[in-house]
């Protein structure tokens, strides 16, 4: 018998190492020639390592959440034939966050790679046969929930979903609600405490919030919006769009902002604090904050000053799928001068969002409501949408961030104007 030793490759992103996110499988399993064996995090996407060869896996790198050096070995694995087998490069293929489908194990600590003496056998894997049924189907489920899953010792093979058959986070939390008796409730009926381990995109997320609330001096601005003809209009151009995609306030918004920014450069900046340097940008790159299964991703679109409003929705469709099926890259996930953050029907009367460093403002339209308002005196019934900005005010004045919100009131509440240059 010889051994593999399967080394992490370059991912092709400039990157001295990466995030075990999630194993799939532990020592001494048989797997077969690509085969998924891990899957790693970048600072900018979770990707999906394979065997390149058929064995029994003899040693992996260590758990969930550790850092590995890309060249060093992931895992070891014991081949046919008597000499060291030489790994060769295996492309790296993005994994979907809610797409990836994992063959259920008992999950046992995986091993870290050391030396042992010659003397020390190997641990002899258990027979095939003698595994339950239940490991052998593929369930398909987010690194997250696969993680969170083995963290309270949950077989996701027995966790009921939805018809895509896909299990989330919600399928766990009804699964522990419901099995009574199963070792999942504490005593009086009361849910047990977990306890999660933040790794992956939950630890990027969590270290890029903390850095941006430390480093920058938030303050958050809040105005009502008359969205009323804004409505109106959206309804007429969905009446008519024919082939085009449906269009959502998002887009009408997005132009709007566009539109007002050239006399708010300070808006749409990007602030190096080492340097000094505060770069004002003549594209409009804009973030778009996107609920993914494993956290919030924020794809941009590119150039969104020079797309009309069909070509955003298309956009808009196109970057949230990739982000939410983990398709998006890196050029797709980075760049920009300017995010907006929406939580649709969920958006609440106001939010303060936080900025995505090192931009110096984020925007955040809230929900739509109807109200009763005095218009000509009268009383009539509107639809009203609070919208706020959080903006950096070691760049951004008081002054400054309401003065543009209000521009973006009188084209928002005018809806004509959008479309006169």
């Amino acid at each position: 018998m010889g051994t593999y030793s399967f080394k992490l490759p370059d991912i092709g992103e400039g990157i001295a190492e990466a995030e075990i996110v999630n194993w799939h499988v532990a020592v001494g399993d048989v797997v077969e020639e690509d085969a998924p064996l891990a899957d790693v995090m970048t600072d900018k996407a979770t990707v999906e390592m394979t065997s390149p060869v058929a064995g029994k896996i003899t040693k992996i790198a260590g758990e969930a959440g550790e850092m590995i050096a890309i060249g060093s070995i992931l895992a070891v694995i014991e081949v046919e034939g008597d000499a060291e087998v030489e790994p060769e490069p295996t492309p790296a293929v993005p994994v979907a966050p809610n797409e990836a489908a994992q063959v259920v194990k008992p999950d046992p600590v995986p091993e870290p790679i050391e030396a042992k003496p010659e003397s020390s056998p190997e641990p002899k894997p258990e027979p095939a046969a003698e595994r339950p049924a239940a490991e052998h189907k593929r369930v398909l489920a987010s690194p997250a929930v696969r993680q969170r899953a083995k963290d309270l010792g949950i077989d996701l093979a027995q966790v009921k979903t939805a018809e895509d058959g896909r299990v989330r986070h919600a399928d766990l939390d009804a699964f522990l609600s419901y099995n009574a008796g199963g070792g999942y409730r504490a005593a009086g009926g009361a849910r047990a405490d977990e306890q999660i381990k933040v790794i992956g995109l939950r630890r990027r997320i969590a270290e890029n919030m903390a850095a941006s609330k430390r480093a920058i001096p938030h303050f958050t601005y809040v105005e009502e919006f008359d969205v009323t003809k804004l409505e109106e209009l959206r309804a007429d151009l969905n009446a008519t769009r024919g082939a085009k995609p449906k269009l959502t306030m998002l887009p009408l918004l997005i132009t709007a902002i566009c539109k007002t920014l050239p006399a708010f450069p300070m808006i749409n900046a990007r602030y190096d604090d080492e340097a000094g340097i505060v770069t004002r940008s003549g594209a409009v790159h804009l973030g778009m904050a996107t609920q993914t299964d494993g956290g919030l991703m924020v794809p941009v679109i590119r150039n969104a000053q020079s797309l009309n409003i069909w070509q955003l929705a298309t956009e808009i469709i196109r970057l949230a799928d990739a982000a939410r099926t983990g398709k998006a890259t890196s050029q797709e996930l980075s760049g920009s001068t300017l995010t907006i953050t929406s939580l649709g029907p969920l958006g609440g009367i106001a939010t303060t969002p936080v900025i995505n460093r090192p931009e110096v403002a984020i925007i955040g339209p809230n929900k739509v409501v109807e109200r009763p308002v005095f218009r000509d005196g009268q009383v009539v019934a509107a639809k009203l949408m609070n919208l706020s900005i959080s903006c950096d005010h070691r760049v951004v004045d008081g002054w400054d961030a309401a003065s543009y919100v209000q521009a973006l009131k009188r084209l928002i509440e005018t809806p004509a104007l959008l479309f006169v240059d």
